[in-house]
């Protein structure tokens, strides 16, 4: 339909900014793991998590958008990171607003231990006029997942009888999401971290027969993976990060896949706290990723700082470095991998908080 006399005309950037700036916000996560890399192994997560935090700001102020950051990293953990509220962007009016979701670096203690698995991640949503927001904030430390890719919500659409939800026996959703791959339960890959709060939830995945992936940190990669077409992975359970969750559902809506998050208290002082605000309602609700990520106009970017199922770490060939990201917009629901070569007799990096451009 073609917009009447009385409205305005918009571009197509204009009425889906995040076209536009989607690509800053990759550089923003490439200088993050530039940054990082310096200190893989180093014992140091903390330094690392500044740097790239330095990174991704000093990039990003520099491109023409309202930022406010809803989903922080170092508000979690008390780390040196990007917290809630921070105003990220040029802030130059007019400019589109955003919310953004953001982990400097998502496993971070294998970055300090130097072992795989470790990205600088960030999700933006773009909030329509009028909006008041556009991601939701989940308030408890951590939260109950479950992520499963686009053959998993297909197939959950044509037969109610697959659909699960975390409620459901973790031998019964096995068996759907067999029954939804045409697999054996034995043939389903299933990702969950490696904490002794999941003694029961592997020992039940092992029971039913499942291939089972344990991992050590980052579960955004985890989550993410079971909608990539390529990684192998058919589902992502356990308890983990709330901030993480949010960015996970940014990454599946744009593949196609679906996630389920429920707020899980760590102990009866934090439920107490969540209790006495008007998030306490939705202590026993499923979020799915289209309640935690509102607008239709998203995007999810990272880039890979060690190896990881979702990306290649950094590589340093000579004078030359390497980095690869991954490009998703739920708009279009497409998917860009992006191989850049950086040059480090010319690369520079802008940093906050001096505002200044650094040499890699």
């Amino acid at each position: 339909m073609s917009p009447s006399h009385s409205e305005p005309y918009l571009s197509a950037n204009e009425r889906h900014p995040e076209r536009s700036l989607q690509f800053d916000f990759v550089r923003a996560t490439e200088n993050a793991a530039l940054s990082a890399v310096d200190w893989l192994g180093r014992g140091d997560k903390e330094s690392a998590d500044a740097a790239a935090s330095d990174a991704i700001r000093g990039t990003l102020e520099q491109s023409d958008f309202c930022g406010e950051v809803v989903i922080g990293e170092g508000i979690k953990d008390n780390a040196p990171g990007i917290f809630l509220g921070e105003k990220i962007g040029s802030w130059k009016f007019p400019s589109p607003r955003f919310n953004i979701a953001v982990d400097p670096i998502d496993g971070t203690t294998n970055i300090s231990k130097g072992l795989p698995n470790s990205i600088s991640v960030m999700a933006a949503a773009h909030v329509p006029h009028g909006a008041k927001a556009a991601m939701l904030n989940i308030p408890t430390f951590y939260s109950e997942k479950l992520a499963y890719g686009p053959a998993v919500v297909a197939a959950m659409e044509r037969d109610p009888a697959l659909r699960f939800t975390l409620d459901t026996p973790v031998a019964q959703i096995l068996e759907r999401v067999a029954a939804a791959l045409g697999k054996q339960v034995r043939q389903v890959y299933v990702v969950v971290l490696d904490r002794p709060r999941h003694a029961k939830l592997i020992a039940e995945i092992r029971t039913a027969g499942a291939a089972l992936r344990l991992i050590s940190d980052g579960d955004v990669t985890a989550a993410v993976a079971p909608s990539l077409h390529d990684s192998g992975m058919d589902l992502y359970m356990g308890i983990g990060g709330s901030p993480e969750g949010v960015l996970t559902a940014a990454g599946v809506l744009a593949l196609g896949g679906d996630q389920q998050l429920r707020m899980w208290p760590r102990d009866d002082a934090e439920r107490a706290e969540i209790t006495a605000t008007p998030a306490g309602a939705d202590l026993g609700r499923i979020f799915y990723a289209k309640d935690l990520v509102t607008s239709p106009s998203a995007i999810f970017c990272a880039t890979g700082i060690s190896d990881s199922a979702l990306l290649p770490g950094v590589r340093l060939i000579g004078r030359k470095v390497i980095t690869h990201s991954i490009l998703m917009r739920s708009q279009s629901r497409s998917v860009r991998y992006i191989k850049t070569v950086h040059d480090l007799d010319f690369k520079t990096i802008r940093r906050s908080p001096d505002r200044k451009d650094h040499y890699v």
